[in-house]
């Protein structure tokens, strides 16, 4: 795709969105002759272009084959169906059977899946991995499902969030310093940053480009394959490689939807969500290399701050101290095995 003027910016990603919310991804595809036993949808909030999307249509089209057409899952991307919130609830009533959801913004509802965001804890995707296929990642799995929602898989990856700006660069914990700055509505984003001294403005996803576009807030924060997805460097100058949070994404399942499923059909969801997330993680490791070139040809400037500045400013507030005593002892300790002690 070709990038539009600048005066048509706006109207060409409105056309965009208006023509992917027209029809699920799955509408395209050949029809089988005879209904699926279950017709089930997928939400989430992500560009149809995402890994997430690719890798949950290859789930979606082998759970289809492996079934034999019973059951036929159909692929709504880009908040078709609604914001990040409105889904989440959505998939707890069975309005949609199936929702992905990042940890950050899932942890308004379960609070300790908010515990893999917690700011400047990981350093690489070794900790991050062997927390989150390991020990702590079975502890969130289990409070998720205490509210009545199933995880259909091993987490997915977001990735490490970066700094975006359009009116300077962030090169020291001070350049966050009264900067308007749009986070998801999830509490440990908006306590990090208003620690450091920044001021967070809570905005569903579906309506960051246009705040940005409009200057309602100087920046933002994601892993590089949103900014590069959803076309975040058209209304951004600079982007600060922080690594400030790795972020999961979670395929939530409505537990009576699933458990509406025969057994052997559980199963087959069950490992082939498995797979493409194994299939999903490499699509954000490979990404996270290749598009920093990719952003800069397009005009978007990338600063490497030191991130230990940032923690040790972290450190002098109570941050870590406050969620500490939020999580609790225990899944602190299962935090701290993976990522090392905090202070």
């Amino acid at each position: 795709m070709t990038k539009p003027e600048t005066s048509r910016v706006s109207l060409t990603r409105r056309q965009c969105l208006a023509g992917a919310a027209a029809l699920p991804l799955v509408a395209m595809l050949p029809r089988r002759a005879h209904a699926a036993e279950f017709t089930y949808k997928l939400a989430t909030g992500q560009d149809p272009s995402h890994p997430v999307n690719k890798r949950a249509q290859e789930a979606i089209e082998r759970i289809k084959e492996a079934t034999k057409g019973r059951l036929e899952i159909r692929l709504f991307p880009a908040n078709q169906l609604g914001s990040d919130t409105d889904l989440l609830a959505q998939v707890r009533n069975g309005g949609v059977e199936f929702f992905n959801q990042a940890s950050s913004v899932l942890s308004t509802l379960v609070p300790a899946a908010g515990i893999v965001n917690t700011g400047f804890a990981f350093t690489d995707y070794d900790q991050v991995w062997k927390a989150m296929d390991g020990p702590l990642g079975k502890y969130v799995r289990g409070q998720i499902e205490k509210v009545g929602l199933l995880t259909m898989s091993k987490p997915w990856d977001n990735g490490f969030r970066q700094i975006t700006t359009s009116t300077k660069p962030i090169n020291t914990p001070d350049d966050l310093k009264g900067l308007k700055l749009r986070v998801p509505s999830a509490p440990m984003l908006s306590t990090l940053f208003t620690a450091l001294g920044a001021s967070p403005t809570p905005i569903n996803f579906n309506e960051v480009y246009s705040a940005l576009q409009t200057k309602l807030v100087e920046g933002q924060e994601n892993p590089l394959a949103i900014i590069a997805t959803a076309r975040l460097y058209e209304v951004q100058k600079y982007c600060s490689l922080s690594n400030h949070v790795w972020d999961a994404y979670w395929i939530l399942g409505n537990r009576k939807a699933v458990d509406r499923l025969p057994k052997d059909i559980q199963e087959i969801v069950f490992r082939e969500f498995d797979k493409s997330a194994d299939d999903e993680r490499a699509d954000i490791a490979a990404l996270s290399k290749s598009l920093r070139g990719d952003l800069q040809a397009k005009g978007l400037q990338f600063i490497e701050p030191d991130k230990k500045a940032f923690k040790a400013t972290l450190a002098k507030t109570t941050f870590y101290k406050d969620w500490r005593g939020k999580f609790g002892e225990d899944a602190w300790k299962l935090l701290e095995e993976s990522a090392g002690s905090l202070a």
